[in-house]
């Protein structure tokens, strides 16, 4: 008769318990703080942290010429060009008389250089994820464009020499930015947590 006067008292249903991990679990998703095993965590972050990397070693090498993609001496800081040289080469696909018209143009160099650096940056510190991956992504579909994997031959008639006509690097980069930043990966080794704390960022999911 206990049980049928009163069902809500059913052994093992403690409602204040569930309220509790739901309002917890609810503060912890809208703070940004992410609730991954500690292995996924340090994989995310990992991930994270090499791919912004790439980004801001571009940056690095083109702006002081390490010897490596940029030769020393024809860096930025030279008076050299960032995107004339990977522009004017361009040999194949759609927009290749665009890109020879944008190479070394002042405005592309300077929009092309300070994403990387912003990219590199708020990947490498976990700040900022989403905008960073929209950026990220937009400008390795434009690289793809110029290098344009699905082409057999290059305009002059050439071997392209394309490994995949679709998933090459530029596309991984891209999709390794949209996973960390769809993760939430910016709290390990990063500063995440503290970003997402910003009244701004709070009042604006899409900053996280």
């Amino acid at each position: 008769m206990a049980v049928d006067e009163h069902p809500h008292r059913s052994p093992g249903f403690h409602p204040p318990v569930f309220r509790r991990n739901r309002t917890a679990s609810a503060s912890a998703a809208s703070a940004g703080i992410d609730t991954h095993t500690a292995p996924q965590a340090y994989a995310l972050a990992s991930l994270r942290v090499l791919t912004g990397f790439v980004f801001l070693w571009a940056f690095l090498d083109k702006v002081f010429g390490f010897g490596y993609a940029t030769a020393s001496g024809k860096g930025w800081i030279d008076g050299g060009s960032p995107t004339k040289g990977f522009l004017s080469s361009v040999a194949a696909g759609p927009m290749q008389s665009t890109f020879h018209s944008w190479a070394g143009q002042a405005w592309v160099d300077w929009l092309f250089m300070l994403g990387m650096l912003a990219i590199g940056v708020a990947v490498v510190t976990g700040v900022a994820l989403r905008p960073a991956a929209v950026a990220g992504t937009a400008m390795m579909a434009l690289m793809w464009i110029a290098e344009w994997p699905p082409a057999k031959h290059l305009s002059n008639g050439s071997p392209s020499m394309s490994t995949n006509p679709f998933a090459d690097y530029h596309v991984i980069y891209a999709v390794a930015l949209v996973a960390v930043a769809a993760a939430g990966a910016g709290a390990t080794w990063g500063l995440g947590r503290l970003w997402a704390r910003l009244p701004v960022v709070r009042d604006h999911a899409w900053l996280r």
